[in-house]
C-alpha cells in the first residue's frame, strides 16, 4: 500500500477523496488565489501594526521578516522545486515508487535543516542586529520569528511533493490557513502587549511570533491533504493505473541528485529577498551621510512595511506560474514532446506580459492613493512607486527561471542569477550615496533587467518562444497610454476630494477611479492596436477569452478577417 493510504475500521482502504491532478492554467490560478489571499493577509497584518509602532519598531519587524524568509530559503535549499521536477519526472516515467523515496529523504533534510537554521536565526539574532544591520531593536523580533524554521522547511518540502504531482489545491490552501493564523495571533500579541505597556522592540517581537502559531496550521492541512492524496494512489493501484514498485535507491543518491539540482535553484529562489534584505541590512552604511539617524529609521519603516508588502502584490501571478509551470514543462521534456514545451512556454510568458505588467504599472501610477488608503500616512509613496515599477522585470525574471528549470538546465538561471547580483552590488554602492533608498532600488531593478534578458537568450537556444512576436511596438504603445490614464485619474480625483471627504475615503474613490479606466483603456487598446486579434484567443485560458471576445468588434476589420 502506498503511503498516505489511510484503511477503514475492517481494514480495508477508504474510498478515495477525488483529489485530481490540476491543469497548468487551474494549478496557476489555485496558487495565484492562495498568494492574494496571503499577500493581502500580510498587508492586513502590517496595518495595525503601523498604527500603534514608531518607525524603529517597523524597521525592526521589516528586518526581522526578511532575514527569517532569507534564511528559510537557505534551509530549504530549492529543494521543494527540486522536488517538484524530480517528483513529476518519475511519475512520467512510471517511477511511482522511487518519487516516493525521493520525498521521504526530502522530508528527512527538511526536518535536519529546520533544527539547524532555527537556532542559527536564534543565536546570531542580537550581533545581526546591533552590529551589521544596525537597526538593534529588531534583535527579539529576530529571535521570535526563530522557531518558525523548525517547521517550514518541513512544510517546504510537502507542497514540493504536491507540485511535482501537479495538485495544487494543498500548497494553496496551507498557505491561507498560515496566513490567517500568523495575522490574527501575531497582532493579538502585539496588541497584548501593548496593553501590558512595552515598546516597540516587544511589540515587534509579539507580531512575529504570529510565524510560529501559522507554521502549526500550515503543517496540519498538509498532513491532512497527504492522507488524501494516499486514498487516491490506493484507489489508482486498485485499479491497475498505478504501481508503486519498491525502490531501494539510496539517499546518498537522492541527495546528490537534489542538492546539484537545488544548489543552483536556491540562488535564484533567494534573489527578492536578499535583495529586500541587503538594501534593509545596508542602508544606513551605504547611503553614508544621505540620511541621520532618525530619517533612516522612517525610511526603513516605509521601505519594509509599506514598500515590500505593496510590491508583493503584482508579481503573485508570476509566483503561481513559477510553481505550476516546473512540473508541467518537465513531464513534457522528459518525454522529449517539444511542441508541448514550446506551446506552454509561450503561453506562459503571454499570461505574464498581459497580466503582470499593467498589475505593476497600475499600483505604481496610484502609489500615494494605495498608500494613504492602506496606511497612517503617505511618507515614503516614492519608494512604494519605484519598488513596485520594477516587480514588471521581477516578474519576468521569475518566470524565465522556472522555464529553464524545466529544461532541466538550472545552472544557467543560477550564472545569470549571479550576474544580476553583481551589477545589483555595483549599482547599489555606487548610487546609494547619492540617492539612498532610491539608488539602492534602482540597483534592484538592473538585476531583474539584466537577469531576464540573459534568460530569454538562453530560453530561445532551446525552444522558439514566442510571446508577442511582432506586435511589441502596439503593446508598448498601450501600456505608456494605460500609465499615462491611470496616474492623470488618479492625480485628478485624489486632488478633487482631498479637501471635500475624509482623507481615506478620498484615497478609496481615486485608486478605484485610476484601477477602473486604467484597465478599461489597457484591454481596449490592446484590442484597437492589434497586440490581441481573433486568432490569437484560441491559446487564451478561458477568463482571458471570455474577456476579449466581446471587444473583437472593436478590431479592425482586416484583423477580424
Amino acid at each position: 500500500m502506498p503511503p498516505f493510504c489511510a484503511k477503514s475500521d475492517d481494514g480495508e482502504d477508504e474510498a478515495p477523496f477525488m483529489l485530481k491532478k490540476d491543469s497548468l492554467i487551474k494549478g496557476t490560478i489555485i496558487l495565484a488565489v492562495a498568494a492574494l489571499v496571503a499577500r493581502v493577509l500580510g498587508i492586513f497584518q502590517r496595518v495595525p501594526l503601523d498604527y500603534v509602532m514608531g518607525s524603529a519598531g517597523g524597521a525592526a519587524l521589516g528586518l526581522a521578516n526578511q532575514f527569517y524568509l532569507w534564511l528559510l530559503i537557505i534551509a530549504t535549499g530549492g529543494i521543494p522545486s527540486a522536488i517538484s521536477r524530480m517528483v513529476s519526472e518519475r511519475h512520467a516515467l512510471g517511477k511511482a515508487g522511487e518519487a516516493q523515496r525521493i520525498y521521504k529523504a526530502a522530508l528527512l533534510f527538511g526536518a535536519v535543516a529546520g533544527v539547524i537554521m532555527a537556532a542559527v536565526l536564534y543565536f546570531i539574532a542580537p550581533w545581526y542586529s546591533t552590529h551589521l544591520s544596525r537597526f538593534p531593536l529588531a534583535d527579539k523580533a529576530i529571535q521570535a520569528i526563530a522557531p518558525a524554521l523548525l517547521l517550514f522547511p518541513t512544510i517546504a518540502m510537502m507542497r514540493g511533493y504536491f507540485q511535482g504531482r501537479q495538485m495544487m489545491a494543498a500548497g494553496g490552501m496551507s498557505q491561507i490557513v498560515e496566513q490567517i493564523l500568523r495575522v490574527l495571533l501575531g497582532v493579538g500579541l502585539a496588541f497584548l502587549v501593548v496593553s501590558w505597556g512595552y515598546g516597540d522592540r516587544w511589540i515587534a517581537a509579539a507580531a512575529s511570533a504570529g510565524s510560529v502559531f501559522g507554521g502549526v496550521g500550515a503543517l496540519a492541512v498538509m498532513i491532512w491533504y497527504g492522507r488524501k492524496l494516499g486514498r487516491m494512489d490506493a484507489a489508482e493501484v486498485r485499479a491497475g493505473r498505478m504501481r508503486f514498485e519498491k525502490s531501494n535507491l539510496p539517499f546518498r543518491s537522492i541527495y546528490k541528485e537534489i542538492f546539484t539540482m537545488s544548489l543552483p535553484i536556491v540562488v535564484t529562489a533567494m534573489t527578492v529577498n536578499l535583495l529586500y534584505l541587503f538594501d534593509s541590512s545596508f542602508l544606513v552604511r551605504l547611503s553614508g551621510d544621505f540620511y541621520t539617524a532618525l530619517l533612516a529609521d522612517k525610511v526603513a519603516d516605509a521601505f519594509s512595511m509599506k514598500a515590500v508588502s505593496l510590491a508583493g502584490i503584482p508579481p503573485i501571478l508570476a509566483i503561481a506560474l513559477s510553481s505550476s509551470i516546473i512540473p508541467v514543462i518537465s513531464s513534457a521534456f522528459a518525454v522529449r514532446n517539444m511542441n508541448e514545451v514550446t506551446r506552454q512556454s509561450s503561453l506562459i510568458m503571454r499570461i505574464v506580459v498581459f497580466t503582470g505588467v499593467p498589475a505593476a504599472l497600475i499600483m505604481t501610477v496610484a502609489a500615494e492613493s494605495l498608500t494613504g488608503l492602506v496606511f497612517e500616512n503617505v511618507y515614503g509613496v516614492g519608494i512604494v512607486a519605484l519598488l513596485t515599477a520594477g516587480t514588471i522585470f521581477q516578474i519576468s525574471m521569475m518566470t524565465s527561471n522556472s522555464i529553464l528549470y524545466g529544461f532541466g538546465t538550472p545552472r544557467i538561471p543560477m550564472n545569470n542569477t549571479l550576474i544580476g547580483l553583481a551589477v545589483k552590488l555595483v549599482a547599489s554602492v555606487a548610487l546609494a550615496p547619492l540617492l539612498g533608498i532610491y539608488g539602492m532600488i534602482l540597483g534592484s531593478t538592473l538585476c531583474y533587467i539584466v537577469i531576464t534578458v540573459l534568460n530569454l537568450r538562453a530560453i530561445r537556444q532551446v525552444v522558439p518562444v514566442r510571446t508577442l512576436g511582432g506586435k511589441w511596438v502596439g503593446y508598448i504603445a498601450a501600456v505608456i497610454a494605460t500609465g499615462a490614464v491611470g496616474f492623470g485619474i488618479d492625480y485628478g480625483v485624489r486632488t478633487l476630494l482631498l479637501d471635500a471627504m475624509p482623507h481615506k475615503l478620498a484615497y478609496l474613490f481615486s485608486c478605484c477611479a485610476a484601477g477602473a479606466a486604467a484597465g478599461i483603456v489597457y484591454v481596449v487598446l490592446l484590442v484597437l492596436l492589434r497586440v490581441v486579434q481573433p486568432s490569437d484567443l484560441s491559446s487564451f485560458p478561458g477568463p482571458l477569452r471570455k474577456l476579449f471576445r466581446p471587444l473583437m468588434r472593436l478590431a479592425p476589420a482586416s484583423a477580424r478577417g
